[in-house]
Formats: C-alpha cells, sequence, structure tokens
C-alpha cells in the first residue's frame, strides 16, 4: 500500500512538473496566435509609412521575421543576422553619396574603433556612425546590401587596407553597378554580408570619472 501510494505521489509530482515547464515555455515562446495578432499589428503600422520605409519594411520581414519592437514610427529586430540590431524608422532623411538617395534603415554591430580612425570614418560616410561609450558601429542606407558595404569598407579604413579616399570610390562603384548588375564576385562579396569577423572582446569604452 506504501509503495502504491510513493507510486502515484511520483506520478502525480512528474505531471505537475511538466505542467510548470510547459507553463513557463509558453510565457516565453509566442504562440502561433501572438504571432498573427503581432503580425497583423505591424501590418497595421507600416500600412501608414512612406513608400520607400515600408518597401524596406516588407523586405526586412520576409527575411527577418516580425520585428522584436514596433511603434507607428519604428521597428526594431535584436540579434537577427549579424546585427546587434536594426531599427527602420519612418522617414526618409536624404543623402547625396554616392548619388541622391533616401536614408532610414540604421543596422549596428558591436565595434572598437581608435580615437585616430573617427575623423577617417565621418570623412568616409556621413551616414557611418561610431557609438564610442556601447562601442558600436553603424551604418544607415536605405537597404541592408549598401549597409553590409558601408560597415566592410568602414572596417577597411579603420584597418588600414583602403583609404577614405579608395573606400568613397569602392562604395559608388559597387553601388552603380550593383544597380547595372554588373557588379564583379568582390563587389557582391562586399554587399552580401560581413566580410570580417566581429571582435570576441568586449568593445564598449565607459571612459573614466572627471577628477579635478
Amino acid at each position: 500500500m506504501k509503495i502504491q501510494f510513493i507510486a502515484i505521489a511520483v506520478a502525480v509530482a512528474g505531471v505537475a512538473a511538466i505542467a510548470q515547464d510547459r507553463m513557463v515555455h509558453s510565457h516565453f515562446t509566442k504562440s502561433p496566435i501572438v504571432i498573427r495578432e503581432m503580425g497583423t499589428d505591424t501590418m497595421m503600422i507600416i500600412d501608414k509609412w512612406m513608400p520607400e520605409p515600408k518597401k524596406v519594411a516588407m523586405k526586412m520581414i520576409d527575411k527577418y521575421g516580425q520585428p522584436n519592437e514596433a511603434t507607428k514610427h519604428r521597428l526594431i529586430w535584436w540579434d537577427n543576422g549579424p546585427w546587434k540590431y536594426s531599427i527602420l524608422e519612418n522617414v526618409e532623411i536624404p543623402h547625396d553619396f554616392p548619388m541622391p538617395h533616401k536614408d532610414m534603415l540604421r543596422q549596428v554591430i558591436n565595434y572598437k574603433v581608435m580615437p585616430d580612425k573617427v575623423d577617417d570614418l565621418s570623412s568616409y560616410d556621413g551616414s557611418v556612425i561610431f557609438d564610442r561609450t556601447p562601442g558600436e558601429l553603424s551604418a544607415r542606407c536605405d537597404k541592408e546590401e549598401a549597409n553590409f558595404l558601408a560597415i566592410n569598407l568602414a572596417h577597411d579604413v579603420v584597418t588600414g587596407k583602403r583609404s577614405v579616399k579608395d573606400a568613397r570610390k569602392f562604395y559608388a562603384m559597387t553601388i552603380k553597378a550593383s544597380m547595372a548588375m554588373t557588379a564583379t564576385s568582390e563587389q557582391k562579396e562586399y554587399m552580401m554580408g560581413l566580410t570580417f569577423k566581429q571582435p570576441m572582446m568586449m568593445t564598449n569604452a565607459p571612459d573614466t570619472p572627471y577628477r579635478e
């Protein structure tokens, strides 16, 4: 009798543990219904966006799925592909390099830039942004391929592989070749993903307290 009681108790405990595990799992995992609702909400948001940001949003959702965060002004994906995060805003920022277009998609990686190279980055492309304190490098353009190109060339500038002049020329020629569908294998590589391994070390620079 005692053995039967113990067996029943163990079985009940096992069922309870499974139920709790399912509850915890469902708490952190979106069900298909929640995902559909989230997708519907996202579509309702971007349906009111300007044409170019809306087009980019559709491409990003097709590639990376629904954003992790969504407001009426922006969508954010965390840890999507090689990016630390990607922010798409319903804006069209005029940018004339290498030819007139609008910027709206900013994509970020962890990256460290020495102080003596920051000016070179600014001279290379105003839409390549280094944020020293968190140790982040980002590119902002109208498509992910252009952001890959911008970040890869920024790495070339920082590491001394290319001068600012050479990087700007390669960027311009690559964009033009891509539009004409005549890009070389090297140009395609620079637009398909990161050409370098992201650093494993900490890239942030918290600075030091001010003391008189």
